[in-house]
């Protein structure tokens, strides 16, 4: 299978004094996945095979509840070519 890009976004509902800490949840399970990742200030990106990557992405959402949220919105972007991507190529000319 080919390597994607998956970029998550998590909206816990959840009071707004604890939504860091719900997001940070979500994070520390992409952290612990193995899988590169990039943290930004609107959503992480992960590079790996897609059925990994939708594992985690469930898992970040039960992290949420688990911190407290009643619901998590979640908005997912995905770059998917047949030849794999990498988040390396796309931000090689940023990185000079």
């Amino acid at each position: 299978m080919a390597i994607i890009n998956l970029s998550l976004q998590v909206l816990p509902k959840i009071s707004e004094e604890k939504t860091y800490e719900a997001v940070d949840g979500a994070i520390e399970i992409i952290r612990q996945s193995g899988v590169k990742y990039m943290v930004g200030p609107m959503e992480t990106t992960m590079e790996g095979e897609p059925d990994v990557l939708w594992d985690i992405v469930k898992k970040a959402q039960d992290a949420c509840i688990r911190a407290g949220a009643t619901g998590v919105m979640s908005i997912i972007k995905m770059d998917y070519k047949p030849t794999g991507v990498s988040m390396d190529k796309k931000m090689l000319k940023y990185h000079r």
